[in-house]
């Protein structure tokens, strides 16, 4: 399985950082993480086209893209790994998780996007949705190799 993680803002140190870098660790998978430098005057529509723009040169070839979205589907962490599974059996193993930035993402990222998911109707802070991304990236991982790190 081949990961790729395009996220929006440069995370350069702290508890945040520390940790992303124990669960890339942890991981059997392959990942690489794609930080966009977010720096922008740009603000409202205008950001989120911009930012469309640099997501989109990042995204692999033939790979399978999940936006992170305040509108997308609540998964549980099976079916998550179960989403996963079917990625890693019918999509070469290749997929690109996408984190936007402060205001989202914009329409044309959603719409090249073949699911989208939430991590539910609470607000979290932009860096610690990212924590939660990596921790659910590594408990898919632990699912599906039967380990106990998950238990329902």
């Amino acid at each position: 399985m081949h990961i790729t993680l395009i996220v929006l803002g440069k995370l350069k140190s702290g508890p945040f950082k520390a940790a992303i870098d124990e669960y890339q660790k942890r991981l059997s998978w392959s990942l690489t993480l794609i930080e966009i430098d977010a720096r922008s005057k740009l603000q409202g529509e205008a950001l989120k086209a911009y930012e469309a723009q640099e997501i989109l040169k990042c995204i692999p070839a033939a790979s399978f893209v999940i936006s992170l979205d305040e509108r997308g589907e609540n998964l549980s962490s099976p079916e998550f790994a179960t989403l996963f599974s079917d990625i890693q059996n019918h999509h070469q193993g290749r997929v690109t998780c996408i984190i936007g930035g402060a205001d989202g993402l914009d329409a044309g990222v959603r719409k090249l996007s073949q699911k989208t998911i939430s991590m539910g109707k609470l607000t979290w802070p932009h860096m610690l949705a990212r924590v939660m991304l990596f921790e659910q990236i590594y408990r898919a991982q632990q699912i599906l190799k039967g380990h106990p790190y998950h238990r329902e």
